[in-house]
């Protein structure tokens, strides 16, 4: 985590009021939005560092409705409950990068909760020793690829830049 914005209730920290209102900014703006919450218990080392954060059966991916913040504490909306839901943090903890909260409940000491917005995730393909057809139109180059024992076509329509770079990373290999 690169330079995250950090908020701890009680801290004499000159910033943590600004980096309050930074995250409930964050926090309000996840309005309709579809996020993915992880509850982990801190090990008994206390490095969260260690957590294994891989998707497990009781992690939740649903759409937040009208967060808010009042005072220090975080309140929303789940798709599926009609009730509103709160929780009062000791410690906020935003990665802005990954846009990832991390909050540390007062009620739980021992749990950490992540909230992350899904990242995109591309599908992959991959095909050995395929056969492939280049033909140059107008203002595009298209390339077919075909691979006979997965039954898979791919068309891939490149601008002139692009074709140029592609050949520029082939000779450089």
């Amino acid at each position: 985590m690169v330079n995250p914005i950090v908020w701890q209730q009680n801290s004499t920290n000159p910033a943590n009021a600004e980096n309050f209102a930074s995250i409930g900014q964050w926090w309000q703006d996840l309005n309709l939005k579809e996020i993915f919450w992880q509850q982990r218990l801190i090990p008994d080392n206390g490095t969260v560092d260690d957590i294994d954060w891989e998707p497990q059966g009781f992690d939740e991916k649903f759409l937040v409705q009208m967060p808010q913040v009042r005072g220090i504490t975080l309140y929303w909306h789940k798709s599926t409950f009609a009730d509103e839901r709160s929780m009062t943090p000791k410690q906020l903890v935003l990665d802005t990068e990954a846009e990832e909260l991390y909050i540390y409940p007062q009620s739980q000491p021992k749990l950490v909760i992540r909230l992350a917005k899904p990242h995109l995730v591309y599908q992959k393909i991959e095909c050995e020793d395929p056969l492939i057809v280049g033909k140059m139109t107008e203002n595009n180059y298209i390339l077919l690829v075909r691979d006979r024992e997965q039954q898979i076509e791919v068309k891939i329509t490149l601008s002139k830049e692009n074709y140029r770079q592609l050949l520029e990373n082939m000779v450089g290999e």
